[in-house]
């Protein structure tokens, strides 16, 4: 059963304690700076591009100084299985640490959204404090401030779709000039709502598929957040257990209360499961809810000060460590991921490196693939796109070999491209008649550009077979058979 349903399988709401820690403080540090980055990288530019925007009108994304576009299908398949890899490989090494770390949802929901609520209504398990937190007032102020933060995180999302110069004037000019961006704004908007104000925790335990996965990347040796039973059971009320957080911490290894038969050093206080944004119980052990955010090892840590217990009876470890064994960083899949993960990224400087200035797809015109040409020749109508990879504009020639006497004709015969701008051209390639042999000639397309560009595209023309021709009553040639 989910820890957010009750016996009759109405939702439980929760509400959890701040437990202030030293990994409280930590996870703050690092979630702050990621939301500021969020916040800076639209207005970031490498070589006068946005750091990261992907400009889906345009067909281009630009990500830290590269710029990828529709034809770059082997280079994106390529990072999007580095990326996925390099998730396996942290999981395997460090657990759900990008759960309770980094992830958007646990960043904005205990960094932001959690904060609001508890200042409007006071903190869980305390009296309000003054007439905000004790009216309906604060509850009301809580979703206007709520609406605030969706609204400025939805432009913020979608300043990595648009160009910041193009947003900055849809913020402040009508909506109806701009209907999808506005539209865009006011759907991500409702969804931070729905989801930070209603579905809340609810998206790790029922809509992410990466707890469920972590079966499959964890083994032993990963460092997840576990209970110490060895040392913690039997729990239970203990004499010493005073609430002074002046009592020093005794040291000892972690078992010596359990062997000195007083009982396991967990009280059973249940601070770890008041305080978990989840609702779980960490000494069940491993469950898929746990997001890894610490906040249990925080809570443990003050109770364990309190009753001059030795603290992590919560902590992170493996389980080979914590049923005696000896951890090992280095093992077959730690090594196995970080290798392909190499190969992957020479392969992709590799791609990278020999993707040149211009990327260049020939297509067959629409229509017949050939038709004879008033001189005798053979008229292959094509469509040649140009993708210009620079950030100047470029002139680019579309020239042939291979086939004696063809030649190409285009207008304009010199292609004039802006920077990252894609163009498709119409061209006729004439050939002489002699020149095909059973319907085909073999030839190369070449295209010319700056800084001595040259690109080579095979490309096979089509023309009439020697035995599938015949005289139409106006002496002009034309194809009877199926090529």
């Amino acid at each position: 059963m989910l820890s957010t349903l009750n016996d009759d399988g109405s939702r439980r709401w929760l509400r959890p304690r701040l437990s202030k820690g030293r990994f409280l403080t930590r996870r703050r540090f690092v979630g702050y700076a990621l939301i500021a980055l969020f916040m800076v990288l639209p207005l970031l530019r490498v070589h006068g591009n946005p750091v990261i925007l992907l400009d889906i009108v345009a067909r281009r994304f630009h990500v830290f100084g590269m710029t990828f576009y529709p034809t770059d299908t082997l280079l994106l398949a390529l990072l999007t299985v580095g990326v996925f890899l390099t998730i396996f490989w942290v999981t395997a090494l460090l657990g759900r640490v990008w759960c309770g770390w980094a992830c958007p949802q646990t960043v904005y929901m205990e960094l932001v959204f959690r904060p609001i609520e508890r200042f409007f209504e006071g903190a869980p398990g305390r009296a309000p404090k003054g007439r905000l937190q004790a009216t309906g007032l604060g509850r009301a102020l809580k979703f206007v401030a709520y609406f605030a933060c969706a609204f400025v995180l939805a432009h913020v999302f979608l300043a990595y779709f648009v160009p910041w110069e193009e947003l900055r004037t849809w913020v402040f000019g009508s909506p109806g000039d701009h209907a999808i961006g506005f539209g865009v704004v006011v759907f991500v908007t409702v969804a931070m709502l729905f989801d930070f104000g209603y579905f809340r925790e609810q998206v790790c335990l029922v809509a992410c598929p990466y707890g469920r996965l972590q079966s499959v990347m964890l083994d032993r040796h990963s460092m997840i957040i576990r209970y110490d039973a060895v040392r913690g059971e039997p729990r239970g009320p203990k004499p010493s257990a005073r609430p002074s957080t002046e009592l020093p911490i005794l040291a000892g290894a972690p078992g010596d209360a359990a062997r000195s038969g007083s009982g396991g050093d967990c009280i059973d206080c249940k601070m770890c499961v008041t305080t978990c944004p989840t609702g779980i119980d960490i000494r069940n052990g491993l469950q898929m809810e746990c997001v890894g955010c610490a906040q249990c090892i925080d809570a443990c840590d003050t109770v364990m000060d309190k009753v001059r217990r030795p603290r992590g009876l919560i902590r992170y470890s493996s389980q080979e460590a914590m049923e005696g064994g000896v951890f090992r960083l280095f093992r077959a899949r730690a090594v196995l991921y970080p290798v392909v993960m190499s190969l992957l990224a020479a392969v992709f400087a590799i791609v990278l490196a020999n993707t040149g200035i211009a990327d260049v797809t020939v297509l067959r015109g629409l229509g017949q693939p050939f038709s004879p040409a008033p001189d005798g020749e053979v008229d292959n109508t094509v469509r040649v796109k140009i993708v210009n990879r620079l950030d100047r504009p470029a002139e680019f020639t579309i020239a042939i070999t291979g086939v004696p006497g063809a030649r190409v004709r285009s207008d304009p015969a010199t292609i004039t491209i802006g920077p990252g701008q894609m163009v498709t051209t119409p061209a006729q390639i004439l050939a002489p008649r002699d020149a095909f042999h059973d319907g085909r000639a073999r030839a190369v397309l070449v295209l010319s550009g700056p800084d001595e560009f040259r690109r080579l595209i095979p490309f096979t023309l089509l023309g009439p077979r020697g035995d599938d021709r015949r005289e139409n009553q106006n002496g002009s040639t034309r194809k009877v058979g199926d090529e």
